[in-house]
């Protein structure tokens, strides 16, 4: 019960009450007290007119006027004068002495909680003012018993009425809060619950129909992210069929375009010279659309290892990468340069960054033989306390806005006409793996950089038991 909304709400609301009428409590007791004492000092002017209505008053009428105000001694002080109007024997000697006349009302909480705690029947004396201007001053002698029991029966009925009214205002609360608060949370949890359990199906999406604005907001952005979730699932689902036929072709169409190659090569040699001209073109279609099945086999593979990292000359993959892109350039106009330390050594797969920095250079090369004009691609690395940086540079026109945009997804990052974009998106994921990050550096008419960033430190695995 109390680990629910509504059963701590209750709890705090009976526990806040009670803390409310403790507070009232004692105000309320002092002020009772001194509603007593004043009745007694009026009680005790009224008994000492008969004395001054008749100077000479029978004993046994004195000692019922002195029981029926409850005191046992009445001085009053008339003209300057103090007399003991009324008086009988007092059973004890006089504790404390209370003035009435101007008490404060700390003064009166701290009176009352000392009256309730001194348990005995002890004798008090009090001071006031003569009512009706009776006289200038009147004091009293009286019994601390009666007065006590009085207070205390007076604090029982006012503790019962608090608790009666903390309960019941506990209670309304509790229906109000259940209605108003528990019961559409409620509803918010089923509805999500039902959602989860199918994420696919839009007749789960949360309709918003609370009255109060904030839980209405809350449904509100449910429905949203449901909604917008439900779509990404779909999407997802299609996309991952979608990617599961591509797979299958682009393994059959590579086994067929591989063998189309074989047979370009070998008419390659041809002495016709109408074939010698298209032979080039024919191959270099081929290779791109090799190119590209085995991106998107590539790319498709859930089981793509973890890179093994070791310490490798970053200068001979560098090297490695240009020789063979120059030899794939061919008679185009392009050249090539290396900026790199020979002695510089980074924490990488070789197999891995190779793919990396190939992919950069081929689509630099690319870039450059589209535009139709001579270029340079460069390739510089600097070391710095905590990465090794790598920039692929180039000379070309520069990506397309719609290429930047979309430039490391799959399928939508494509840089060249007729790409299918996988090349960035897998070499982004591979330098990941590593740990570091690959952007763009800079684009524009003159040329584009991008940038390998690979960090020195090691992942820290923290395994220190809690």
């Amino acid at each position: 019960m109390l680990n629910t909304l509504s059963g701590r709400f209750l709890a705090l609301t009976v526990v806040f009450v009670m803390i409310a009428e403790v507070l009232i409590f004692l105000p309320s007791v002092a002020r009772f007290r001194e509603d007593y004492l004043l009745s007694r000092l009026e009680r005790a002017q009224i008994a000492s007119l008969a004395l001054l209505a008749d100077e000479m008053i029978d004993p046994a009428l004195e000692g019922e006027l002195l029981e029926n105000a409850e005191v046992f001694n009445v001085v009053l002080r008339r003209d300057e004068i103090r007399q003991l109007v009324l008086s009988s024997p007092i059973p004890s000697p006089i504790v404390a002495t209370y003035d009435m006349r101007d008490s404060s009302p700390w003064t009166l909480i701290r009176d009352a909680l000392e009256t309730l705690a001194r348990p005995g029947n002890e004798v008090i004396r009090v001071l006031g003012s003569p009512v009706r201007e009776g006289g200038e001053l009147i004091e009293i002698t009286m019994a601390t018993g009666p007065l006590r029991g009085a207070m205390l029966e007076y604090g029982l009925r006012v503790l019962v009425l608090s608790a009666v009214i903390s309960v019941v205002t506990a209670l309304l609360l509790f229906l109000a809060v259940r209605r108003f608060l528990v019961v559409p949370i409620q509803g918010v949890v089923a509805a999500m619950e039902s959602y989860a359990k199918a994420p696919e199906d839009a007749r789960r999406i949360i309709e918003p129909h609370a009255g109060i604005v904030e839980l209405r907001a809350a449904e509100e952005a449910l429905q949203s992210l449901q909604t917008q979730l439900t779509a990404a699932l779909k999407q997802k689902d299609r996309l991952a069929q979608l990617g599961g036929g591509v797979a299958k072709i682009s393994h059959d169409l590579r086994n067929v375009l591989t063998t189309s190659q074989l047979f370009a090569d070998r008419i390659e040699t041809t002495t016709d010279p109408t074939v010698a001209r298209m032979v080039p073109k024919l191959l270099n279609s081929i290779r791109r659309a090799v190119s590209i099945c085995e991106g998107v086999l590539a790319f498709g593979r859930a089981d793509e290892p973890p890179p093994a990292l070791s310490h490798v000359s970053l200068a001979q993959i560098v090297h490695d990468v240009i020789d063979g892109e120059r030899l794939a350039a061919g008679d185009a106009e392009i050249s090539f340069s290396e900026d790199v330390s020979p002695t510089m050594l980074v924490r990488a797969d070789p197999e891995q960054l190779y793919r990396v920095i190939s992919n950069l250079v081929r689509n630099a090369r690319q870039a450059i033989e589209a535009s139709r004009k001579a270029g340079e691609i460069g390739i510089s690395a600097v070391e710095t306390d905590v990465a090794w940086i790598i920039r692929v540079s180039d000379t070309g026109p520069g990506l397309p806005p719609k290429a930047q945009e979309h430039l490391f997804l799959p399928f939508q990052g494509a840089v060249k006409k007729g790409g299918s974009g996988l090349g960035l998106a897998i070499a982004a994921e591979l330098v990941r793996g590593h740990g570091g990050t690959l952007g763009l550096y800079e684009t524009g008419p003159r040329g584009t950089t991008f940038e390998i960033t690979l960090p020195k430190t090691l992942a820290i695995v923290d395994t220190a038991v809690a």
